[in-house]
């Protein structure tokens, strides 16, 4: 056996040390921890100025970050959390959640012993100014939990969460047949009519709709709150939706179902097979299996009772004069005609039998691409939208797709027209909400669509066949001219292209009418970007079968290395050298091997497996040990760990494998002779198929003519020059990241404000669902150093 000293230095004692967070098995159990000279506050009532020595708090934990080294603080450990209160009401938004920084043992202990939905306590913690404010829009404060005094005391959730809390809480809905009056309840149930949001006589946007279920009872429901987002997200007659917290009032002798305190509105798409896919604003709901059951047998009722039309629209090519007809159609270009009437000249693929009416704009005030050769195809419908319509069309982009409601079609002659000629068909939004006239702008995967963008693709290069004759020039006078403007051409642009393309400048519009396979230059500006959230765009990839994964929670992690380090028996490998120490825990045994031809020589920098630790310890360990690998043992032999977790601890950094590539053996004991170990070599020795970081943005780009939607994947590490494996343990790095999206998409900026972007990109075309889908990346491009 090999003397214990040679591998544990002192900073293994860490790992008996009590740990600072304690469980609790009921939420209400942690108000009877709070001590009597403590007060509880609330998230929303924390200034800079509160004196936290006689405060706590009780949320929960809707995000945690990974222990990583500060800088800062000269390397301490420290966590970033994000801690939200519970069962606020929807119109409650502001300042609700709040970051939470750990440091030291607290940080790792945090990091081990809670995970994400878990409900938390936190007491004797300092109070500032949160750095990152204007970024996340979360609290203006931050709280920090250091030094011995900070302590955390945690309920466990019933489930770790997910995005959409998918915990067991039971909800009660109640049959509308069985709605009494005077009461709060919650209901599911297929909408039969309904009205987009309108502005009310107060200063609430209101929304109205019909429901019915299986009792075949239709009930009217009026929804109001001042913010837009809040509103249901319904698309069409015989959508499905779940209502929470409504009061039943008797309204002209008929039930009436109105929002109350805490109201909350989903809506799903009611066409059966279609992706049971929540619709809503909220950030957190519950959503589990019965509620996806309940919304599948309301499909196949409605499907039976009819409720649901297979084409709830019109094509063009159908439309005939005095309809009123719902539309869906893809948004070419606008332009705003007067105080309370906007132009929008929108097309479906297909040609109407009636002559169509051009409405006259001058070309300064037309936004979007030309509609030339469309118009004289009789492809492009003029559609005048007025009065309390035009804050919805005005918020609408070129290329959006959008479906009208009740629009009428008139025929009307144009001014300059002959009595005997025929008049043209003409198309009015008008005022009011009547019969559920409005408009709704279409998620651009939404599977309504997928018809639609089918015929749309057969007239994909209709421009580039254009013949040139003397009407289409006069036409193309009084039409806005396609090229970058002169700002673009001329402004400084935060990046540069590093290609060695000698290709045209295109416009976004152009972009989007060619033809894939393409490579090409654009100058843009970011309109908006996904994720939001920094760690988020942190991925794993496989590049033998291409899988792309999330990083792992570190519960997740911690999970794996406390049943491994249960079910742990000693091993004994021929080629290894031992040595074991009990842990804290009774009967839990912390072993450590290496290559016998090591023993004697310096083990800092040398390949170390371990066996029996938890996470928290291993991330201990490697302070001091550089390559660590985690492994269990099996028939008393060694082997790796689940791949959930890292098969390597390098410093700051870890390494995973993928489970569906990796052998998961060891395919080579000499690990002797080598002086420096990476990820790959490490990999290759033990039968691992290496993952590796990277990082995923994409950006919606607009020039002014035209927006789309850029990945920035294979190029990311060149663009934000940064490594995204030493990113994935620098918090210096992933604050170097943040700086320039910040600089790209400025906190609380306009559009005009965004610096330009010179940047290379490549048009391709994938297989999504047998359709092929045409994507755009940006390559050969980096932000400019100075």
């Amino acid at each position: 056996m090999v003397p214990l000293e040679r591998f544990f230095t002192s900073g293994l004692l860490l790992l008996i040390e009590d740990m600072p967070v304690q469980k609790v098995n009921d939420s209400s159990d942690l108000d009877a921890k709070v001590p009597a000279h403590l007060q509880r506050t609330a998230i929303t009532g924390l200034t800079v100025t509160s004196d936290p020595s006689h405060r706590c708090v009780k949320a929960r934990v809707v995000h945690k970050g990974p222990v990583i080294s500060c800088a800062q603080k000269d390397g301490i450990e420290m966590l970033r959390a994000e801690i939200r209160e519970e069962d606020l009401p929807q119109s409650t938004t502001e300042h609700t959640s709040i970051n939470v920084i750990f440091f030291g043992t607290l940080a790792k202990d945090f990091s081990q012993s809670v995970r994400q939905g878990d409900v938390v306590l936190l007491a004797d913690f300092t109070i500032k100014k949160s750095p990152s404010f204007l970024r996340d829009k979360r609290h203006p404060c931050q709280l920090e939990m250091d030094g011995n005094d900070a302590c955390v005391y945690v309920c466990p959730s019933a489930a770790p969460s997910q995005g959409p809390s998918c915990s067991e809480a039971k909800y009660t809905y109640v049959p509308l047949n069985n709605l009494k009056h005077k009461t709060v309840v919650n209901v599911y149930g297929v909408v039969t009519f309904f009205k987009q949001p309108f502005p009310s006589k107060g200063s609430d946007y209101c929304s109205t709709l019909k429901i019915t279920d299986q009792s075949d009872v239709k009930v009217s429901c009026s929804i109001f709150s001042k913010k837009l987002e809040d509103h249901p997200v319904i698309f069409r007659v015989g959508d499905i939706i779940r209502l929470h917290r409504f009061k039943t009032e008797i309204f002209n002798d008929s039930m009436t179902l109105l929002n109350t305190y805490g109201w909350s509105a989903v809506t799903f798409d009611g066409i059966i097979d279609s992706p049971v896919d929540p619709r809503t604003s909220s950030k957190s709901f519950h959503f589990g299996e019965s509620d996806k059951n309940t919304v599948q047998e309301l499909r196949q009722w409605a499907a039976s009772q009819s409720l649901i039309s297979n084409d709830p629209t019109v094509s063009l090519s159908s439309v005939h004069p005095g309809m009123y007809f719902d539309l869906t159609c893809q948004l070419l270009a606008k332009a705003v005609m007067d105080s309370r009437c906007i132009l929008l000249k929108v097309w479906d693929g297909t040609k109407c039998e009636h002559p169509l009416l051009n409405v006259a704009v001058a070309s300064d005030a037309l936004e979007g691409e030309s509609t030339v050769a469309k118009d004289r195809m009789n492809l492009t419908a003029n559609v005048l939208v007025y009065d309390n319509h035009m804050e919805a069309a005005q918020d609408l982009k070129p290329g959006t797709f959008l479906r009208f409601y009740n629009l009428r079609s008139l025929l009307q002659r144009a001014p300059d027209q002959q009595p005997d000629q025929a008049e043209h068909l003409s198309f009015h939004l008008h005022g009011g909400t009547t019969y559920g006239r409005g408009l709704r702008s279409l998620p651009a995967g939404s599977p309504e669509l997928q018809s639609l963008k089918s015929v749309l693709e057969n007239h994909v290069d209709l421009d580039e066949y254009d013949e040139v004759n003397d009407g289409t020039l006069l036409e193309i006078w009084y039409t806005p001219p396609e090229a970058v403007d002169g700002e673009a051409d001329t402004a400084h642009s935060y990046t540069v292209r590093t290609c060695e393309h000698n290709t045209q400048q295109l416009t976004l519009a152009r972009v989007k009418r060619s033809t894939p396979p393409l490579s090409c230059h654009v100058r843009a500006r970011v309109k908006k970007y996904h994720p939001q959230q920094l760690y988020q765009c942190l991925k794993l990839f496989c590049s033998k079968c291409k899988t792309m994964k999330d990083v792992p929670d570190d519960g997740a992690v911690a999970k794996v290395f406390r049943e491994s380090a249960r079910e742990s028996q000693p091993c004994d490998e021929q080629w290894a050298a031992t040595s074991s120490a009990s842990s804290r825990e009774a009967g839990r045994t912390i072993s450590m091997h290496i290559s016998k031809d090591m023993v004697g020589q310096s083990t800092h920098m040398q390949l170390i497996f371990v066996e029996g630790t938890t996470l928290d310890e291993i991330c201990v360990l490697s302070r001091d040990y550089k390559n660590l690998v985690p492994v269990r043992s099996e028939n008393g032999r060694m082997a790796l760990m689940d791949l959930t977790a890292p098969f390597l601890f390098s410093g700051d950094k870890r390494y995973y494998g993928c489970k569906r590539c990796s052998l998961n053996t060891f395919e080579n004991h000499v690990f002797t002779g080598v002086e420096t170990y990476d990820g790959q070599a490490v990999a290759e020795a033990l039968g691992v198929q290496l993952m590796r970081y990277g990082l995923l943005i994409q950006f919606e780009l607009d020039d002014g003519t035209d927006t789309l939607e850029a990945l920035l994947w294979e190029n990311a590490e060149k663009f934000f020059h940064v490594s995204a494996v030493d990113a994935s343990g620098s918090q210096d790095l992933q604050d170097k990241i943040q700086t320039i999206i910040d600089t790209i998409q400025p906190p609380q900026s306009s559009l005009e404000e965004r610096p330009w972007l010179d940047l290379c990109l490549s048009v391709y075309t994938v297989k999504d669902n047998n359709i092929n889908k045409v994507c755009y990346q940006i390559t050969d491009s980096e932000i400019r150093e100075e």
